[in-house]
C-alpha cells in the first residue's frame, strides 16, 4: 500500500520509521517531510496546512492511506477532505479535532461530563480578564484558546506576571488569533504524565506512559517549549493510577465526544497531573504528542500500520497492541536561543544506526543543515531507565552542529521517583 504522512517534524520521523517496519507498505511519502526524513521516505514539498495541495497529491498519486499527524491540518479538516475522496485516514475529523483546537471547548466538555480538571474561567476580552486577575488565586495558569505550537500556556506566579500574560496574549496577540479567547485556570501541583491512546471512537487502548520536559533549561527553569526530552514509561503512572484514569478520564472522554456527535478516531493525547485530590486533565491533544512519540513508538513491538488500519475500520478491539517492557529516553537537541531567536543553516553530522528523529533540518548541496529550533531527538532503549538515559547522552555526544543546545537532566525526576 502507498502511504502518505502529513507533517515534517520529529514526531513524523518517528511515525515513519515505525511504519517502515510493516510489510504491508510499499511506499511512504512525507508531506512536506524534512532533510532528515528524506532517508526514510520520499519527501514532497507541500505544506501540512495546504489542504488543497495535500488532497491533490493524494488523488494524483493513488495514495491508499493517509496519516495526518500535526494539529493544524487536523483542526482545519484535512481528514474530512481526504475521506471524501475515498482515502482512509488515521486522525480525527474536524468536528472531533476541536478537542485540541479550542481549550474553551475541551474545558466545557470536561465540566459538562464531570471529567476531573482544574477549575477555570473563560474570557473573550482583556478588560474582564484583567479585572478577574485582581482577586484570582496566585499562582494561576493562562491559556490561549486556540493552537499555539504547544506554547500557548503561561504559568504566572505573581499577579504582575498574570497581567503581563493576559496583555501579551489578548492585546499583543503573541499567539495570533488563537488568543482571542483565553482560559484562566487553577494552578495544580503534582507529577505530570502524558498518555497517548489509540481509539476508534468505541475502544480506547492507552499506550506506554511518558514524562515530558517542557521548560527550556535544567531543573525545569526557563521558558516553555514544545518539549526538550521525554522518558517512558513514567514511573508515577502506576497500575492504580492507570485504573483511575481509565474509569474517570479515558472512557468518559470518548463517551462524551460520542454524546456530542464528535466521535474521535486516531490518537488522543491525555496530558495529566497526579494531584493530592486525584488525577486531573491538564490538556487534550488530538494527535501524537511531540516529543512523547519519540519514546513511545520505539517501544511498540506490534505493527503500527496494522493498528492504524484497524482504527480506520472501527475494529480496534481486534488489533494486536503490544509494548516492550524496556525503558526509553529521548534528549532533544535544539538550536541555541530556542524557543526565542536562534540561528539556522549549521552543518549537521549524525551517527549512523541510531534512533535519531530529525525535526528541523534541510538538504542543501548534498549537506544536511539545521533548519529549526528543535533540530532532532536522540532516543535510546535499555532494560533500565538509568541505562536508557546514559545511552541517550552518549549518543548526543556523537551528534555535531554549531550552537547545539540541550538539557542535561532529562530523566532526573523519573530516576528519583524510581530510586535509581
Amino acid at each position: 500500500m502507498k502511504v502518505m504522512v502529513v507533517g515534517g517534524g520529529g514526531r513524523e520521523h518517528a511515525i515513519i520509521k515505525k511504519l517502515k517496519e510493516s510489510d504491508k507498505i510499499s511506499e511512504i511519502y512525507a508531506l512536506p517531510g524534512n532533510g532528515g526524513i528524506e532517508a526514510d521516505a520520499v519527501c514532497v514539498d507541500v505544506k501540512a496546512t495546504d489542504l488543497e495541495g495535500q488532497v491533490k497529491f493524494a488523488v494524483e498519486n493513488n495514495i491508499d492511506f493517509a496519516v495526518v499527524a500535526p494539529d493544524d491540518p487536523l483542526v482545519l479538516g484535512l481528514v474530512d477532505l481526504l475521506e471524501e475522496k475515498g482515502i482512509k485516514c488515521f486522525g480525527p475529523n474536524k468536528s472531533a479535532a476541536i478537542i485540541e483546537g479550542s481549550k474553551v471547548f475541551s474545558k466545557n466538555l470536561m465540566k459538562k461530563y464531570n471529567i476531573p480538571t482544574a477549575q477555570y474561567e473563560v474570557f473573550d476580552n482583556a478588560e474582564d480578564a484583567l479585572e478577574y486577575i485582581k482577586t484570582a488565586p496566585i499562582p494561576t495558569v493562562i491559556k490561549a484558546d486556540g493552537l499555539a505550537l504547544g506554547k500557548g500556556v503561561i504559568i504566572a506566579d505573581t499577579r504582575e506576571k498574570a497581567v503581563e500574560g493576559i496583555k501579551s496574549i489578548m492585546q499583543d496577540k503573541v499567539f495570533g488569533e488563537s488568543g482571542n479567547r483565553i482560559v484562566i485556570e487553577e494552578f495544580l501541583e503534582g507529577p505530570e504524565v502524558s498518555v497517548l491512546s489509540f481509539t476508534d471512537g468505541k475502544t480506547v487502548v492507552p499506550m506506554i506512559s511518558s514524562m515530558d520536559h517542557k521548560r527550556a533549561l535544567d531543573n525545569d527553569q526557563g521558558l516553555n517549549t514544545g518539549g526538550m526530552g521525554t522518558v517512558a514509561p513514567n514511573p508515577y503512572y502506576t497500575e492504580e493510577v492507570a485504573k483511575e484514569c481509565m474509569e474517570k478520564i479515558f472512557l468518559p472522554t470518548i463517551n462524551a465526544m460520542n454524546n456530542e456527535g464528535r466521535s474521535f478516531s486516531g490518537c488522543l493525547y491525555f496530558g495529566l497531573m497526579i494531584t493530592k485530590n486525584g488525577v486531573k486533565v491538564i490538556e487534550y491533544n488530538c494527535r501524537f504528542g511531540d516529543p512523547e512519540t519519540q519514546v513511545v513508538l520505539p517501544l511498540l513491538t506490534s505493527d503500527l500500520f496494522e493498528i492504524m488500519l484497524k482504527i480506520a475500520d472501527k475494529k480496534l478491539d481486534e488489533a494486536d497492541v503490544r509494548f516492550s517492557e524496556k525503558n526509553a529516553c529521548c534528549v532533544v537537541m535544539a538550536s541555541e536561543g530556542y524557543p526565542k531567536k536562534y540561528e539556522t543553516g549549521k552543518e549537521l553530522t549524525l551517527p549512523s544506526n541510531k534512533n535519531i528523529f530529525v525535526a528541523g533540518a534541510k538538504k542543501q548541496d548534498g549537506q544536511l543543515l539545521t533548519a529549526g529550533g528543535r533540530v532532532l531527538g536522540v532516543t535510546e532503549i535499555a532494560d533500565t531507565l538509568e541505562d536508557a538515559v546514559k545511552k541517550s547522552y552518549e549518543t548526543v555526544k556523537m551528534v555535531h552542529f554549531d550552537n547545539a543546545f540541550y538539557r542535561k537532566d532529562i530523566g532526573k525526576k523519573a530516576l528519583q521517583c524510581k530510586g535509581e
